[in-house]
């Protein structure tokens, strides 16, 4: 049923529904901005989400009582409220979402979404984030769909009818955008420490960042890249341009980019529409291990927020408080290593806090997550070099790890190594 505005859309809610919002670039944020409205006249509505866009109104303290979001990811949009007690942080693996719902571990009433308009079969899309929102479609009682004829079409998982909307509305916006960082000394030469790590024909996987963007830059003489993500951005752009990213050396989906979710500019976007080229899946697909593996030489390369001098990797809290969320690091890792050729890295700056804390540290922050254990890790990169951590002792770790911290706290890693593990680097 077609209806005017968002909160007509969403008068179907009910007190104590359990709502999945689409989220990353597509978060129909339209939606978002109606349903505080429409949660002042109701009880117990609960928001499930990942990294959501344009959302800061959901955090209003009077909405307690009204709706509270769950989130399985940690943004900007949510950050404060997980950290104030006025929203739920639920520690999990991205690929994991979907199977809550396939399996009823987590019910579902409602599903909000943005799409593209129906094409002359009366398809829609999903567009540029498919995630856990595919799953979240295949169980729901009502769907509630936002169309914005700025939505790209996408290929792959995306297409969902106009018929399975129980109300929908039409309104043009922007779709959230993700600019390229600048890049500096110190995120340049992570990036050129990276890329001396791939190899031609590697099928890679990585974030997005100015580290991600400045291993891509480094990466124009290689050849017969491939791409299977959870995402991407506009640093791969010019190297699908060039040539270098064919993905023929693939298993799975060769001649494709496999991703679930994509954000970064309008170019990406254009990039995406309508494109055969690009595949956007479920994320329990993209992001099983055993699809993973399925392909030859994949890299992984992801970041962190701390390293412990065992290894141990912390990527989603400071200490106690939640900054990101688990994500799809550990499949990913995991699927890596067990590729024919397979690497994983994890790629960080030093230091923290203008220079004055290592980031490479002794022991991690009382409370700190670690997302990828020691017995995964393989390679650390810093922009002072690679540690290579696979099959390597305790004391080779820790040796091996000092020399990759900031020079001004190399002598007292070395004196915590011995004090805190008793180990002589």
């Amino acid at each position: 049923m077609q209806v005017n505005t968002a909160e007509q859309a969403l008068s179907i809610l009910e007190d104590n529904d359990v709502i999945w919002c689409q989220s990353m670039a597509a978060t129909p944020y339209k939606l978002l901005e109606g349903l505080k409205n429409v949660a002042y006249h109701r009880r117990n509505l609960t928001l499930l989400q990942l990294h959501t866009e344009y959302s800061e109104a959901l955090n209003d303290p009077e909405l307690s009582g009204h709706l509270r979001q769950r989130a399985f990811f940690v943004g900007a949009s949510t950050r404060q409220a997980v950290s104030e007690g006025l929203a739920d942080y639920v520690p999990i693996f991205l690929s994991e979402i979907p199977k809550l719902f396939r399996s009823g571990e987590q019910p579902l009433d409602a599903v909000l979404l943005q799409v593209s308009p129906p094409d002359k079969h009366g398809n829609c899309s999903l567009g540029i984030s498919v995630e856990a929102t595919r799953a979240a479609l295949q169980v729901a009682k009502k769907i509630i769909a936002w169309i914005n004829p700025n939505m790209p079409r996408t290929h792959g998982d995306a297409l969902v009818p106009l018929a399975r909307f129980h109300r929908y509305f039409e309104q043009a916006a922007e779709l959230p955008q993700h600019q390229q960082p600048e890049q500096n000394p110190t995120t340049q030469r992570i990036g050129e420490q990276v890329a001396s790590l791939i190899d031609d024909g590697d099928c890679l996987q990585m974030g997005i960042g100015a580290i991600p963007d400045a291993t891509l830059g480094c990466l124009g003489n290689h050849q017969n890249l491939g791409i299977h993500t959870e995402m991407f951005s506009d640093g791969v752009l010019p190297l699908v341009e060039n040539g270098v990213i064919n993905n023929s050396n693939k298993v799975k989906h060769r001649g494709r980019i496999v991703t679930t979710f994509a954000m970064g500019s309008q170019k990406l976007y254009d990039f995406v529409d309508d494109n055969q080229e690009v595949f956007f899946l479920d994320v329990e697909y993209t992001n099983d291990t055993a699809v993973i593996r399925r392909n030859r030489q994949v890299m992984s390369i992801n970041s962190a927020l701390q390293v412990d001098l065992s290894g141990q990797v912390c990527a989603d809290s400071i200490g106690t408080k939640i900054y990101s969320g688990v994500g799809g690091q550990m499949d990913f890792v995991r699927g890596a290593s067990l590729s024919e050729g397979g690497r994983s890295v994890i790629a960080l700056p030093s230091t923290a806090c203008g220079g004055k804390v290592s980031r490479i540290s002794s022991l991690l922050a009382p409370g700190a997550g670690v997302v990828t254990t020691r017995a995964h890790v393989h390679y650390i990169v810093t922009e002072h070099g690679i540690a290579n951590l696979r099959a390597k002792s305790m004391t080779e770790r820790a040796r091996s790890l000092i020399l990759i911290a900031a020079p001004q706290f190399r002598e007292s890693l070395a004196e915590q190594a011995y004090q805190n593990w008793g180990l002589k680097v």
